[in-house]
């Protein structure tokens, strides 16, 4: 039975004196009960002690942890209770919010201003006076035979979570023998990777398949190496450059046959391909692109009267690159939630950020995090750039317990503004990306970060943080005082470079590239009319293990009036790239002291 309420009869029952009729709206519905609609929600409360606000969500749980779900897979979060931060009796007691679980809505009618709802009861309709869209998104489903099976699973949400624990709890095949599960996890995003990691500390052996040519896309190569490796060091089988061609499922085992001609057999299969918006309903009402991608103005605002819509399904404009596109993170949905909330009563109107896409992930003791542009986005954009390279100590390295970090950046050739930031290590990736994210934000240059007055003390930071020397090393970059060659335009074999190694002789001697010559940088400047020699008319490139002894010595060759490039990371950058050094020669080329 559908039981019918318009917009008018919605609120023909309650009378209130015109003298307290609250500012704004008198009902807001609200679909979706995660972190934008919650968000949302709640602001809205705290502008409006009267308003009726109804949140409509499809699912069991509202307000859940939807980040914490691999933690609690993988055992470090041992209640299932601490998924869900709040309850529909919480939120009603705290905030009073009319919170409706396993209610779907099918349909919306702009014009008379309901929405359509399946709730356990049957269906009905359901008036507003405002309306905000914030369903989110759904894991995407390629087109794979036998992908529609109860082996292959998801983890999106706290029941997902339930699900995929409570198979793990099962420890015996269909004929009663002990079982030893072998998950797959199928795309290496930042999703992908956290689920393969709480399979890694339960001890399971784990395979990570993703399509991509390296883990975690959204990351350049040199990065995604350093992440791969940390995956590999915690047993994670890793396969890139493959994709799932079709599942075969026995009785107790499935086979997953790859685009390489490859199959693994498995018995638990984790999707974890991307996300696409679920939205099908609001494509049919105009307010989605095809794709099913939801649009609005810069406010928040549909193209339908008093409908709005925020979260991951809404397309957002790129803090670099102007482009439209969805941003499925959990911080900036929970921020424009509120600040939708904030428009529609007429409170601090202002526009919604350009999203800048900060992401962070910890893979056993390694952090990876990531904010801005990539160097794909900055390609496809036509942005000019330049890229640097660096590896300092996260904090004194005279202080116990240095480690090191790797740290990627762009800057516009042109304005020198960071538009890109990368880092990985052990410790120290959050402060940095955090302060970097920042300076994404506040349109800041390679300048700007030199001039940072950041914390500093021997156990936390050096007087050049590694976001000073980040930036250092941009302004050198930009300036010309830096010359660099990247690892990607310098292969094996002689490409008409004289390549010189000023690492010390015993560096040296354990690895280096083809054809290089050793003089250590302290010793460079007795011999400049022997490189200029054997360097004729080559352009030189220095090497050496990090980029900062070559820097010293490119600007000794440079002021000396060679043509000379530092090679951009040095070696550690080198082997990210290319995996390796070959074997140095039986009897390198080496000048004496």
């Amino acid at each position: 039975m559908l039981t019918t309420m318009t917009h008018a009869q919605a609120h023909s029952s309650k009378s209130v004196d015109a003298a307290e009729a609250p500012l704004g709206p008198n009902r807001i519905v609200v679909v979706g009960g995660t972190a934008a609609g919650m968000s949302a929600a709640a602001r809205a409360r705290r502008h409006s002690e009267k308003a009726e606000i109804i949140v409509l969500e499809r699912q069991r749980h509202v307000s859940s942890a939807s980040c914490a779900l691999p933690y609690y897979v993988g055992g470090e979060i041992e209640d299932p209770d601490e998924l869900t931060v709040h309850t529909p009796e919480t939120l009603r007691a705290s905030l009073n919010l009319d919170i409706r679980t396993e209610h779907e809505v099918t349909a919306l009618d702009a014009e008379r201003r309901v929405v359509e709802v399946i709730t356990p009861n049957g269906a009905e309709e359901i008036g507003y006076d405002e309306l905000i869209v914030a369903v989110g998104t759904e894991t995407a489903r390629p087109p794979i035979p036998g992908l529609e099976h109860p082996r292959v699973q998801t983890l999106r949400t706290v029941d997902d979570a339930l699900r995929v624990y409570e198979t793990l709890a099962d420890g015996h095949t269909s004929e009663g023998l002990p079982r030893h599960w072998r998950p797959l996890v199928l795309g290496a995003g930042f999703i992908g990777v956290e689920i393969a990691e709480a399979f890694a500390l339960r001890d399971l052996p784990v395979t990570l398949v993703e399509a991509a040519s390296h883990v975690l896309p959204p990351l350049d190569e040199e990065t995604a190496a350093v992440a791969a490796d940390a995956l590999r060091g915690l047993g994670v089988d890793l396969r890139v450059g493959l994709t799932a061609e079709r599942i075969e499922h026995g009785e107790d085992d499935s086979v997953i046959e790859f685009s390489d001609g490859s199959a693994l057999s498995t018995d638990l299969i984790i999707l974890a391909t991307g996300v696409r918006p679920a939205t099908s309903l609001f494509v049919a009402a105009g307010i989605a692109d095809q794709r099913g991608s939801l649009i609005t103005d810069e406010r928040g605002r549909t193209n339908l009267p008093h409908v709005w819509a925020v979260g991951d399904a809404v397309l957002a404009s790129d803090a670099t690159s102007g482009e439209r596109r969805m941003v499925a993170l959990a911080g900036p949905a929970n921020r424009a939630g509120r600040m939708v909330a904030d428009n529609i009563f007429g409170f601090q109107t202002r526009p919604l950020p350009p999203a800048v896409g900060t992401a962070i992930a910890r893979i056993g003791e390694l952090t990876v995090a990531s904010t801005g542009a990539n160097r794909r986005t900055l390609q496809a954009a036509e942005i000019p750039y330049v890229t640097a390279h660096l590896h300092p100590r996260h904090h004194a390295s005279y202080f116990p317990g240095a480690e090191v970090m790797h740290m990627l950046l762009h800057f516009h050739r042109e304005s020198g503004q960071l538009l890109g930031a990368q880092v990985v290590g052990r410790a120290g990736v959050d402060k940095r990306t955090d302060v970097l994210a920042t300076a994404i934000r506040a349109g800041m240059t390679a300048i700007d970060l030199v001039e940072l007055d950041l914390a500093y003390s021997p156990p936390y930071g050096s007087a050049k943080d590694p976001v000073n020397l980040a930036g250092m090393v941009g302004a050198n970059l930009l300036d010309g005082t830096l010359a660099p060659t990247y690892a990607q335009d310098l292969r094996e074999g002689d490409d008409g470079r004289f390549l010189l190694d000023v690492r010390s002789r015993g560096e040296f001697a354990s690895g280096h590239l083809p054809g290089a010559v050793n003089i250590p940088h302290t010793e460079l400047r007795e011999h400049i009319n022997e490189v200029r020699e054997m360097a004729g008319d080559r352009a030189v490139v220095v090497i050496c293990a990090s980029g900062l002894r070559s820097y010293f010595a490119h600007r000794v060759l440079r002021i000396a009036g060679l043509d000379a490039t530092s090679l951009s990371g040095g070696l550690t950058t080198y082997r990210h790239v290319h995996g390796s050094l070959s074997a140095h020669e039986a009897s390198p080329r080496r000048l004496a002291a």
